[in-house]
């Protein structure tokens, strides 16, 4: 997380926040759903001081599966969701706590914190139940703002994120399907976006939280899947499907 400004999540101090930095009355429980370690304890170092935010971490996942069993276990008001994990990808976490987010009293809202900005990601978990999505350059107040607008149910995107999400749903046309898409995996798919808008394997690795050695089998992945023999190809292909 980064300070560029978060737009449309909320503007000035954090709901969770006294203006003076101190102790505040509310408070909202939070899972940490990201199957990066280091960024969890980002996460939990920016957002986790109860006493001066109100937020309150009682739980944290690296994948699916222990995304629903932490989630089920501790029911919390709000949870911070990847959407690219191990086992199914933040969408199979939303399928799975269906049942928890349509409770009467006491729902488990979900707002997806990725690194990806692409639209099918955006569109994919807010059809599958999240109440919003915001990126990872969010700064950390803003981040808890959006964590307590989204326990009252509001709607939070990011300000380009939003308008991925207006066009998906004033439309009544189901979005073609792409074949050669469909046959990378999500991880595979942001690594092909960062390789078609420049950046080099390094910049990649340090995004993703991933070794540039990973960074480079995920591409060649991408070539061979494809049938494209370098990254030139790749970037036009990319931007012929509107993938930058």
């Amino acid at each position: 997380m980064n300070g560029q400004n978060a737009g449309t999540q909320g503007q000035g101090q954090g709901q969770g926040q006294g203006q003076d930095g101190g102790a505040v009355d509310r408070r909202v429980r939070v899972v940490l759903v990201d199957d990066h370690r280091m960024f969890r304890a980002g996460v939990q170092a920016e957002i986790g001081d109860t006493a001066v935010t109100g937020v309150e971490v009682v739980g944290e996942a690296a994948d699916v599966d222990q995304a629903v069993t932490v989630i089920t276990a501790t029911r919390p008001e709000v949870v911070l969701l990847d959407v690219h994990l191990p086992g199914g990808g933040g969408v199979e976490v939303l399928r799975r706590c269906a049942p928890l987010m349509a409770a009467a009293e006491h729902p488990v809202r979900f707002l997806a914190l990725s690194v990806s900005d692409a639209a099918e990601d955006v569109i994919g978990v807010i059809r599958g139940g999240a109440r919003g999505y915001v990126t990872k350059t969010i700064t950390g107040t803003d981040l808890v703002d959006s964590v307590f607008r989204v326990q009252d149910g509001d709607a939070v995107f990011s300000p380009r994120l939003a308008g991925f999400v207006l066009d998906a749903f004033a439309s009544t046309d189901a979005p073609p399907v792409d074949e050669d898409l469909d046959r990378l995996t999500q991880r595979e798919r942001e690594v092909l976006r960062l390789i078609a808008r420049g950046y080099a394997y390094k910049e990649i690795a340090k995004q993703l939280f991933i070794s540039v050695k990973t960074v480079e089998s995920h591409v060649s992945a991408v070539l061979r899947k494809l049938q494209l023999s370098n990254r030139h190809e790749l970037t036009r292909w990319a931007t012929a499907r509107r993938l930058v």
